[in-house]
């Protein structure tokens, strides 16, 4: 049994996410924790609300709220929206926790005592119409490497680039749109990245089995211009983690928070302390069994850098026996319909809309099989409803309908004896073993739309497999034969449960349910799988798994989503 750590890129509080944001990291991170269980491996899957900094502030200024209620409400909110999507976390914690407090302050501690923190007067945009420091996220401007007029004072996301406000051609607020910014001295920590580089670099090197758009995105920061630059840990705000090394003041950094990037990945740690704080060093200290652990991370290209860098930094720096990750899957973007979803701009659906017209399962397949691995998708009304219509509908929908009620019509609702497998049957049974072996190995890869195209193939083989012999047919010369053939499809219907359960785990209950049982084990050996049913063994015709999307559905749908979010 192998031990599996996944974490996916925790939100920002500010808001509930959209579409693009779950198929970036906490969907594709939910159906490898989901797989893996199913193998029988221990899986320990955490994500987490990141509610520090001016993203938090002035959303709970907009709510009229303290920010402490706001992040306490939101988290709630979050947290509900996740589970009735089926995301299986293990915990979702909060970066605000004491616990990340605590071990964000402890990391900042070591990393001074290893000289990796150093106290910096800088100069810091001060926007005179919103009376405060700006960080560098809500300053926008023009970048001076790419041109898009609507990069951050942090990054540019359109070509990754990392910048300081100062980079930036004609900057304004974007609180308030103002240009009337000065610069400001003020005093802040940094860390030392720039002495790291070697370290990072070798470590980069040594993972040659990552996603070219991981290295790539990693190896630009880390070679591009001067290379790695040491970079701000805190920030002039009033909500966050308190500057303190370890337990200790840290002299000058009064009233100052650690930059909400320093330690919203630090809570990937401190969210599995607040889940059990008697089991959480097994997975996150080599030195406390956490050698034998295999981390997984999923995240937005946006968010790379971090993750292969700073983070890293942190904990390599640290110089402690912390557990680093293994494996960083990331993804490009989903668009919307012609332009891009946006949380800032309320553009898309979002997730609490998705689930207002359609169950989760019909989003999860359609996001996970086109999901934006290789390059950007784009999500579009007419193709999501060919997508669930073909499918789920026609493909897998319509098998489960067919076996069940010709069963129930032609013998009863139990599975029927008589007859034997033949030539046929086993036939698909080697078909259908090929298949599970290239869908489990798509599975391992994290090749997210490779394994919904494997699955789909599954699904298919037994509706050909149906198509050919016919037991409609078959039942007028030779019902033991038509028996024997309905048994083998009663049989798929339990399988398919078990192999979907990862993509579309409600439908898979109700397949399950359907055919009374609680069988999950894997299809290990098909042959043997497929008579995990016996003759006799009662089952009940489910209800449609899913019902098609109309075309008045998709057109309604399209122009309730063509404007923005409120």
């Amino acid at each position: 049994m192998a031990r599996i750590l996944i974490t996916s890129a925790i939100p920002y509080i500010n808001g509930i996410k959209h579409l693009g944001n779950l198929v970036g990291s906490q969907l594709p991170a939910d159906l490898f924790a989901r797989f893996h269980r199913a193998r029988g491996n221990e899986v320990m899957f955490l994500c987490a609300t990141d509610e520090h900094g001016t993203p938090a502030e002035l959303a709970a200024a907009k709510a009229g709220k303290p920010v402490n209620e706001y992040c306490a409400e939101m988290h709630a909110i979050q947290a509900d929206i996740a589970n009735r999507f089926g995301l299986s976390f293990d915990h979702f914690g909060r970066s605000s926790s004491p616990e990340n407090h605590k071990l964000t302050q402890h990391f900042a501690g070591v990393l001074a005592d290893q000289g990796l923190i150093a106290e910096v007067e800088e100069e810091q945009v001060y926007s005179n119409a919103d009376g405060r420091y700006l960080p560098d996220r809500y300053i926008e401007g023009t970048c001076p490497n790419c041109g898009y007029d609507k990069a951050r004072g942090d990054q540019c996301e359109n070509c990754t680039k990392q910048l300081d406000p100062t980079d930036l051609i004609e900057p304004r607020s974007a609180i308030s749109g103002s240009t009337d910014l000065e610069v400001r001295k003020t005093k802040h920590l940094y860390l030392r990245q720039s002495n790291m580089r070697g370290q990072l670099s070798e470590w980069i090197e040594s993972k040659g089995d990552w996603p070219v758009l991981t290295t790539s995105i990693a190896k630009k920061w880390l070679n591009d211009g001067d290379g790695l630059q040491d970079r701000g840990i805190t920030r002039d705000l009033d909500w966050g983690v308190p500057v303190k090394r370890g337990a200790e003041e840290w002299p000058g950094m009064e009233g100052k928070v650690f930059y909400v990037w320093f330690d919203a990945p630090i809570e990937y740690i401190a969210c599995a302390q607040e889940r059990d704080p008697n089991d959480w060093e097994r997975w996150w200290r080599t030195d406390k069994g956490a050698d034998d652990v295999t981390y997984f991370q999923f995240m937005g290209k946006d968010n790379v850098p971090f993750h292969t860098l700073s983070f890293p930094a942190t904990i390599l720096g640290s110089g402690e026996p912390w557990k680093l990750v293994d494996y960083i899957k990331s993804f490009n973007y989903l668009n919307y319909d012609g332009g891009q979803f946006s949380t800032s701009q309320g553009r898309g659906v979002f997730m609490d809309q998705a689930l207002e017209i359609l169950p989760a399962d019909y989003w999860r397949w359609w996001l996970l099989s086109n999901a934006p691995e290789t390059s950007d998708s784009e999500f579009t009304w007419p193709r999501f409803q060919e997508g669930v219509n073909k499918d789920l509908a026609d493909v897998l929908g319509n098998f489960v309908s067919r076996v069940t009620k010709f069963c129930r019509s032609k013998f009863s609702e139990a599975v029927p004896a008589g007859g034997s497998y033949g030539a046929r049957e086993e036939q698909l049974i080697t078909d259908l073993t090929a298949r599970v072996r290239a869908y489990e190995t798509a599975q391992e890869k994290m090749e997210v739309r490779r394994a919904a195209a494997e699955l789909r193939a599954c699904w298919v083989l037994g509706n050909e497999y149906l198509q050919e012999v016919a037991p409609w047919s078959t039942f007028k010369e030779d019902p033991d034969q038509a028996a024997a053939q309905i048994r083998l499809a009663l049989n798929l219907i339990r399988v398919y449960a078990v192999l979907s359960a990862p993509f579309i785990p409600t439908a898979a209950g109700h397949m399950l349910s359907g055919m009374n049982t609680l069988d999950m084990s894997w299809p290990d050996d098909v042959a043997q799988a497929l008579n995990a049913l016996p003759a006799g063994h009662e089952f009940t015709v489910p209800e449609v798994l899913f019902a098609k999307i109309t075309d008045d559905q998709r057109e309604e749908w399209a122009a309730r989503f063509s404007g923005t979010r409120d």
